[in-house]
């Protein structure tokens, strides 16, 4: 067995490798950037080494660096993880080469998957359905558009180096076919410095249907079982289960043979995932899934296979590394139960999604068991940063049916604890709660078409307010007591209003979530209460949970966060505000990845003016309304803070 692993990651894959590992006696090593020399995984490891800048080319894409620091740790083996290196031939190569263990496949097994073209080549040569397209080596944009007509509309551009809907583009008529083949090339140049794409036909009702294999050095090969990962959003997956709602036997019998082809026709080891659209349109068939890709590496959404099966897919990786026979053979292999996993992200959905920084003010999931379980990279008191992926954690649940597992989890998610980052725990509350999803009526659609549904669109609740307002006093009270050195015991820094002639009433002014307001409230011996529209007294809110921080006050309710602070009095120094005086801003930090105007253009509501890459995804910033370009403070390729004034845009009906 390997006694010593190095794991080339970050963040929770990198904790989750490492519990494993300990528990197996194995030493831990870990690596870490500048952004993450007090994160998590670093704390956990039983060694750590530095290997460079915040950014990831500066330190987790460093292949020689990580290297150089596994020699000098006295590695055995090194684990990639999932993501930056783990489909990375070369480096798959070098680790070889320098005399140590990959936990992974052949790099031969990594180039034959990691081109999308040549993967779907090798499956059709083995048998394995593929979906309808043009994988050619021929990028001229006219062949590539003729192609599309050819297939036929609705069809899908996808960077054959892609993953994680990086460089993807659905094409619904060929007027649109221009504009998103430019930039499904220019996303997928930045994301894997190569812009080589292909088309193929839309599946109009698709589910993401992924099966999990198993292969050893022995020519031992098993499928374990399949997982649904049709919730997605801009081709991220958000939830994920297993088994996958309405397979019947004979279709998961089907694909779990076709996968198992699918690793014998390139001589794969180690864990692997064979991903299949599914016709969804007549419910799910054996001769309706086609192959999509092959990825080489644990998957984000494993831990759904590991509740159903009750196996440990890291530790199988590490005794298949270490040349050790598959611990089981296909007959022995049975599910059990259902289990649902949710990625919880440091996103704002009523933003259009944009990422979230800064440090997790509160972090409570709730306790753990054999089915609830928590994989994180994090803990309260750290910061998301912006140079990676926002993934705060992923929550699995596993229930004796489907039902079950998706009441638990909605619970968890509107109980969990999660203050400072806006995250996306109501939303994924209420996709848990959505009836069409609850029915296994869905595919890949569901989210944009229910999103509306599916977004906290209606105003802060008066208890909410009230139970802010409730906790800006009681800090308040606790500050002045901190300063003047007092007795928090003193009558005379209670904060319950008390006065001789019945209750106290005042109007108290605030701010919420930005916005400057003001409430009637009034004092009872139980607690405050508020004035609400329809002139009755509501008190604070049960189930709100207060997190002071510094000036801030952040209140949790009901899966929603809302941060309050004492009204300030100091007058803004800004001159305006982007609504009215025209000036655009930098939505996020990132790069700069295009600036489609200069000064002097016209431009029209919804044109494109720049686009943005945060946390490797690509937004493009529209158009507030008619207007003349002025004054563009940004050029592409450049870091850029959030809030900077980009550009200015001056209204049409203000020309002269």
């Amino acid at each position: 067995m390997i006694k010593s692993l190095l794991i080339a990651n970050r963040g929770e894959i990198a904790c989750r490798i490492i519990k494993t590992a300990q528990a197996m006696g194995i030493k831990t090593i870990a690596v870490y950037s500048q952004a993450d020399a007090g994160a998590r995984h670093v704390r956990l490891a039983d060694e750590a080494h530095f290997i460079g800048g915040a950014a990831a080319a500066d330190s987790y894409l460093r292949s020689g660096r990580i290297l150089s620091v596994a020699k000098q740790a006295g590695a055995e083996a090194i684990h990639p993880g999932y993501g930056f290196l783990s489909e990375n031939a070369d480096f798959a190569e070098m680790t070889a080469e320098a005399g140590m263990i990959f936990v992974g496949p052949p790099a031969s097994a990594i180039r034959e998957m990691g081109l999308k073209d040549r993967a779907k080549e090798i499956m059709i040569e083995a048998g394995v359905p593929v979906v309808p397209g043009y994988h050619g080596a021929n990028q001229r944009p006219e062949l590539l558009k003729r192609k599309a007509y050819e297939i036929g509309y609705p069809v899908l551009i996808k960077a054959v180096a892609g993953g994680g809907g990086k460089g993807m583009r659905k094409v619904a008529k060929a007027i649109e076919f221009d504009d998103a083949l430019e930039a499904a090339k220019r996303e997928a140049l930045s994301a894997f410095g190569n812009d080589v794409v292909l088309i193929e036909k839309f599946v109009e009702k698709p589910r993401h249907i992924e099966i999990q294999v198993f292969a050893d050095g022995h020519g031992n090969v098993v499928h374990l079982f399949e997982r649904d990962c049709s919730l997605q959003r801009r081709h991220q997956k958000v939830v994920e289960e297993a088994p996958a709602p309405g397979m019947s036997e004979e279709m998961r019998a089907a694909m779990g043979k076709a996968a198992c082809e699918a690793a014998h026709a390139v001589g794969y080891q180690g864990a692997g995932t064979v991903e299949f659209i599914a016709d969804g349109a007549g419910g799910l068939n054996a001769d309706g899934f086609f192959f999509m890709e092959m990825n080489t590496r644990l998957q984000v959404e494993h831990p759904v296979t590991e509740m159903i099966t009750g196996l440990d897919l890291v530790e199988w990786q590490l005794r298949v590394a270490a040349g050790e026979n598959l611990p089981a053979d296909q007959a022995s292999l049975t599910i059990s139960g259902h289990a649902v996993e949710a990625r919880i992200y440091a996103e704002d959905p009523n933003t259009g999604f944009l990422p979230s920084t800064g440090k997790l003010v509160a972090m409570d999931l709730g306790p753990q068991s054999s089915s609830i379980r928590v994989d994180t990279g994090v803990e309260q008191g750290d910061v998301i940063s912006p140079h990676y992926d926002p993934m705060i954690a992923k929550l699995i649940v596993h229930g004796k049916t489907r039902q079950d597992a998706l009441d638990t989890l909605k619970t968890r998610l509107n109980e969990a604890q999660i203050a400072g980052p806006v995250t996306n725990t109501a939303f994924l509350a209420k996709l848990c709660a959505d009836t069409n999803f609850r029915a296994g009526k869905f595919d890949t659609s569901l989210i944009d078409t229910r999103l509306d549904s599916l977004i906290t669109t209606e105003a802060v609740g008066p208890d909410t307010i009230c139970a802010g307002i409730a906790g800006l006093i009681a800090d308040q009270s606790a500050r002045i007591a901190t300063q003047n050195e007092q007795d928090l015991s003193s009558p005379w820094l209670s904060d319950d209003g008390y006065q001789s002639l019945g209750n106290r009433e005042l109007d108290w002014q605030f701010v919420i979530d930005g916005d400057e307001e003001s409430a009637r409230i009034r004092f009872e011996p139980d607690g405050i209460q508020m004035a609400d529209n329809q002139s009755a007294w509501v008190a604070a809110s049960a189930s709100a949970k207060v997190y002071p921080d510094g000036d801030s006050l952040f209140v949790l309710d009901r899966g929603r966060q809302s941060i309050f602070s004492q009204k300030s009095h100091q007058l803004s120094q800004e001159g305006g505000t982007a609504a009215t005086d025209g000036r655009v801003v930098v939505p996020m930090h990132g790069k700069i990845i295009a600036v489609t105007v200069q000064d002097g253009d016209e431009v029209e509501q919804g044109d494109m003016l720049f686009s943005v890459e945060a946390m490797k995804m690509e937004h493009a910033v529209l158009a507030p309304h008619d207007g003349t370009v002025e004054e563009v403070a940004i050029t592409a390729g450049e870091q850029v803070e959030n809030g900077i004034i980009a550009l200015t845009l001056k209204r049409s009906d203000s020309l002269e």
